[in-house]
């Protein structure tokens, strides 16, 4: 049998992260991870001190039950947690895995109880405490996870989670399967479960609104300790939480301890970018490469005076470098700092000439410039000539 007691220790921070980049990451169309990268992707959870990592489907056999066993015999300081419908021979699969957590998964709105698994309340509830019994009598941590929860009859969700707990489950997962939840109702779905029984919450939030983050927030906020996440927040159709998106939410705007070593997001994004052949979009929140790029004349002045003008937290905290762009919308601070790095010092006459020459250049280009380029521009001034359609003589 697992010792419990273990288990528990790791999973003791005022929040949790369950990443499941490795089940519901890999579950988005298209994504399949090779078996060596499934073992570096947990590893690299594991060093970006991730709590627990949802390593796959023990049920689905073959590699999949084989890069499972490797991940949870890889001596990793997290928690190794393999995914089960709420049936015996699943969670006996999970076992010949040698993981020492299972999250044991049920429908529980009336949607999904009446038109995918033909059932009954009853049943359903007789099957969760079928399946954690079993799991408890194994020594195994037990997350319950509440399929469609978002969905479901809020008193009958609270009878599913009373049944989990009183078999011995350890946590619920609260499923917002299909991203219907706005932060508002997922408060308030999670306050009740919250209140009324003794049991930890797990926020598991999907991005078809683009409210993942948002709700796992708003769930954090009325008493979730543990969130799901994926790197990036790949996963089924729009995904899931990303992981260094609630990452940093929790440690700069509900200032929670969080136990990850956020220099390492970048990395690690970019890793599971390669793994899944996804690109990072410029533009994707923590790990893109446009977050400490700044263009705007008005921005990049600010910027250049005072870096907390316009950035929330220093670049350097997530791996990543600041940028200053020169282009169509750059100002003439950013020229002058730019050719003051190559030893070159401008008057208000000469970076107002070569500013227009930038933002014709720009326009042309259809693109920003380097400051190779700028410098360029510059030289081109100096000897009386002007390459640039539109631009000033």
């Amino acid at each position: 049998m697992k010792d419990i007691s273990l288990v528990l220790a790791k999973l003791n921070n005022p929040v949790i992260f369950c990443d499941t980049t490795l089940r519901d990451g890999e579950q988005a169309a298209g994504i399949v991870f090779a078996n060596i990268e499934k073992l570096r992707i947990a590893k690299l959870l594991d060093e970006l001190g991730v709590q627990q990592i949802e390593s796959g489907i023990p049920a689905m056999g073959g590699d999949e039950k084989k890069a499972i066993r490797k991940i949870a015999q890889m001596g990793l300081n997290a928690s190794v947690l393999g995914w089960n419908r709420a049936s015996l021979e699943d969670i006996e699969h999970s076992l010949d895995c040698d993981v020492d957590s299972v999250a044991i998964s049920m429908s529980a709105s009336d949607i999904h109880i009446e038109h995918k698994l033909r059932k009954s309340r009853e049943w359903v509830l007789d099957r969760v405490q079928e399946a954690v019994e079993f799991a408890s009598d194994h020594g195994l941590y037990i997350s319950c996870n509440g399929e469609d929860a978002s969905r479901a009859d809020p008193e009958f969700m609270i009878e599913f989670a009373k049944t989990a707990a009183d078999a011995g489950a350890h946590r619920i997962r609260y499923c917002d399967t299909i991203g219907i939840d706005e932060p508002f109702s997922a408060y308030k779905n999670v306050e009740r479960i919250v209140n009324n029984v003794d049991v930890d919450v797990e926020m598991h939030t999907h991005n078809d609104f683009g409210m993942a983050t948002a709700n796992a927030v708003a769930g954090i906020k009325a008493g979730a300790k543990f969130v799901s996440t994926t790197v990036m927040g790949i996963g089924e159709r729009t995904g899931n939480t990303p992981l260094e998106e609630i990452v940093m939410a929790s440690k700069h705007l509900l200032k929670i301890h969080t136990g990850i070593e956020t220099e390492r997001l970048k990395e690690v994004a970019e890793f599971v970018g390669k793994a899944s052949a996804r690109e990072i979009p410029p533009w994707k929140p923590i790990v893109g490469e446009n977050c400490f790029a700044h263009e705007a004349g008005i921005h990049t002045d600010g910027v250049i005076k005072y870096l907390s003008n316009y950035e929330p937290y220093a670049p350097e905290e997530v791996g990543q470098t600041r940028k200053i762009i020169i282009g169509k919308h750059s100002g003439k601070s950013t020229i002058v700092s730019a050719l003051t790095d190559k030893g070159i010092y401008l008057d208000d006459n000469t970076a107002s000439i070569l500013l227009t020459r930038v933002r014709a250049a720009s326009v042309s280009l259809k693109r920003s410039m380097t400051a190779n380029e700028l410098f360029y521009l510059y030289q081109d001034y100096k000897d009386g000539t002007n390459v640039v359609e539109n631009g000033e003589d």
